[in-house]
C-alpha cells in the first residue's frame, strides 16, 4: 500500500505528540520502496546503498537553481532544465524549502507530479517554517532572487518537522517524500554563530527523535543532516542515528582532507552515506567567478583552479568532470548533487559522470599535491 498524503500526515502528527518517547507507536504505513523498478541505465555510476534504501544511482540533481540561486530563472526554463535532467537518466532529486523560500519546491513537484512516484527518489528539508509576508521586498533574501512573498523562522523540534513536512508535501503536490535532512542546524549559519549549539539540543530532544520514529513508521526511507559543517554531523553521529548526510562544500576538488581524514571515517564507522551537495563550489569548478554560497574569490583556490585545469586540459578533460569524478569516487559517498538552471549544464554533468578520467590525470594531481594522497580515485 502506497503512503498517501493524508496517511503521512497523520503519522508525522502521532509521532510529534509522542515525540517525548511515552507513548508507543503501533501503525504501521507501508511506503512506496519501488526503487528497484527505476528503469536500468547503462553508465559508469553504479548505484549505491544506505542503510536500507539504495540511491539509483550515484549522482542526482540539486535544487539551489530552480529556487532561484544567484539569478531569476523562468519556470519554462526550469521546466526544460528537470526535463531534460529526466531524459538523461536522472533519478535522484534534492530541494529545500529554504530553496526559493518554496520555490524551488513547487517548481520540483510541478514537473514530477504526473512521474510514476516509484521511479524516483526524492529529498527535502527541515528546520524553517515558512509564512505568507505581504511585505516581502525583492532583493532581500540574499542569494535567492525574484519575488518570493515570504519569511521564515527556525523550529527544530518534532512540530516544527511535523508542519514542515506538511508544507513541503502541500508545495511539491506530492503523496511521499523519501529522504528528510535536517538544514543548516550548523556555526556558519550567520543567524546562530556560536549559539548554534542551543539549536542543536533541541533538535537533539525534538527533530531527531521524530524523524527516527518517521522512518520506524515507514513514512520516510530515511534521515540525516545537511551542513557545510563537519561538526553538527560528527556530533549528530554521536547521539542519534541518522542514515546519511549532506556534505555540502566540504569533499570537493579544491578543499577535502578534513572530511576525507575526520568525517568520512567516523561516518563509515556508523554505516553512514553521504551526499555531496555543492560538488562544484558554487559554480568555481565550471570556470565561474563565484566559490560556494558567497562573495569573494580566495586567490589560493584561484591558483589551484588554474593548476589543476592544466593537467586536466592535457587529457581534453573538463574541469568540471574532474571535479564531479572526484566527488563521486569515495566508498561513503552514495550520491553527487550538482545544480543546474539550464537543460545544458544538466547533460554536461550527467556526461561527466559517464566520462572515462585517466588514471594519469589522477596521478599527476597527487604528484603535484593539488589532491590528498589518500584519495580514492581511479588508477
Amino acid at each position: 500500500m502506497t503512503t498517501t498524503r493524508r496517511t503521512f500526515i497523520r503519522q508525522a502528527a502521532v509521532i510529534a505528540a509522542s515525540s517525548g518517547g511515552a507513548a508507543s507507536l503501533h501503525a504501521t504505513a507501508a511506503t512506496d520502496r519501488g526503487l528497484e523498478q527505476v528503469p536500468s541505465i547503462r553508465h559508469q555510476a553504479m548505484s549505491n546503498s544506505s542503510n536500507e534504501f539504495q540511491f539509483p544511482q550515484n549522482y542526482g540533481l540539486g535544487g539551489v537553481g530552480p529556487g532561484n540561486g544567484w539569478h531569476t530563472n523562468t519556470s519554462e526554463q526550469i521546466n526544460q532544465t528537470l526535463q531534460a535532467a529526466w531524459d538523461a537518466g536522472v533519478r535522484y532529486y534534492d530541494t529545500s524549502p529554504f530553496y526559493g523560500y518554496g520555490l524551488s519546491e513547487r517548481r520540483f513537484g510541478h514537473f514530477l507530479f504526473e512521474k510514476e512516484r516509484s521511479e524516483y527518489l526524492l529529498s527535502t528539508k527541515i528546520g524553517r517554517i515558512f509564512e505568507a509576508d505581504p511585505k516581502f521586498e525583492p532583493g532581500s533574501a540574499g542569494l535567492w532572487k525574484g519575488q518570493l512573498n515570504f519569511k521564515f523562522r527556525y523550529d527544530y523540534t518534532a512540530d516544527g518537522v511535523k508542519r514542515s513536512l506538511e508544507d513541503s508535501l502541500q508545495r511539491l503536490g506530492l503523496s511521499s517524500i523519501d529522504i528528510v535532512f535536517v538544514h543548516d542546524l550548523s556555526p556558519d549559519n550567520g543567524d546562530f554563530g556560536e549559539r548554534w549549539t542551543e539549536q542543536f539540543d533541541i533538535a537533539t530532544k525534538g527533530a531527531f527523535p521524530a524523524l527516527t520514529k518517521l522512518r520506524e513508521e515507514g513514512v520516510i526511507k530515511a534521515w540525516g543532516l545537511g551542513v557545510n559543517r563537519p561538526q553538527p554531523i560528527l556530533k549528530a553521529l554521536e547521539v542519534a542515528d541518522p542514515d546519511v548526510m549532506l556534505v555540502a562544500i566540504q569533499y570537493t576538488l579544491f578543499e577535502h582532507e578534513d572530511a576525507l581524514t575526520n568525517l568520512f571515517p567516523a561516518m563509515a564507522a556508523k554505516n553512514v552515506k553521504a551526499v555531496i551537495g555543492g560538488p562544484l563550489n558554487g559554480g568555481f569548478a565550471a570556470d565561474l567567478d563565484r566559490w560556494n554560497y558567497g562573495p569573494g574569490l580566495p586567490q589560493e583556490m584561484v591558483d589551484k583552479r588554474n593548476r589543476i585545469k592544466a593537467i586536466a586540459d592535457k587529457y581534453n578533460i573538463s574541469l568540471s568532470t574532474v571535479a564531479l569524478q572526484f566527488a563521486a569516487q569515495h566508498p561513503v559517498v552514495a550520491a553527487v548533487i550538482p545544480g543546474a538552471s539550464r537543460p545544458e549544464q544538466v547533460q554536461e554533468n550527467v556526461q561527466s559522470f559517464h566520462t572515462n578520467v585517466p588514471a594519469g590525470l589522477w596521478k599527476a594531481l597527487k604528484e603535484e599535491r593539488l589532491i590528498h594522497p589518500d584519495s580514492p580515485v581511479g588508477t
